[in-house]
């Protein structure tokens, strides 16, 4: 177990990079909400995945937002794909681009499972779509 009253140590490239794709809000909420259960996962995740992985320079933020809602798809991470669509968004990925990744999930991981991320993507894109009116 971590001690509750230490700080996390947070790799700061990941955590810009985290901050960028996901939202302040949200990565600040979530480290807020860290505690001795979930502190070294918070660290884990914003070094390794945020600083390690997202962080390379083979794929761009688009390609990599693609890659990750089609394994959110895959695996029925529904809760993360309404996540990841944001950030996907925010990465540069257009509304027909986000359309085209999940038809190609259909395909690859599953009519049932993309008929889960249609309906996640729906409600985000029109939720988006109002907060940019």
């Amino acid at each position: 177990m971590t001690d509750p009253a230490r700080p996390l140590d947070l790799d700061p490239d990941g955590l810009a990079v985290r901050r960028e794709v996901l939202g302040p809000e949200h990565v600040d909420a979530a480290l807020g909400r860290a505690d001795d259960v979930t502190a070294e996962f918070q660290e884990m995740i914003t070094r390794y995945a945020w600083g390690g992985i997202w962080t390379r320079p083979g794929l761009d933020r688009r390609m990599r937002s693609a890659v990750t809602l089609t394994a959110l798809v895959a695996h029925g991470h529904f809760a993360e794909l309404e996540l990841h669509l944001r950030g996907a968004l925010r990465n540069g990925l257009t509304r027909a681009e986000i359309v085209e990744v999940l038809l190609q999930s259909a395909i690859y991981c599953g009519v049932p499972a993309a008929n889960s991320a249609f309906r996640v993507a729906q409600r985000v894109l029109a939720e988006e779509q109002l907060a940019g009116d």
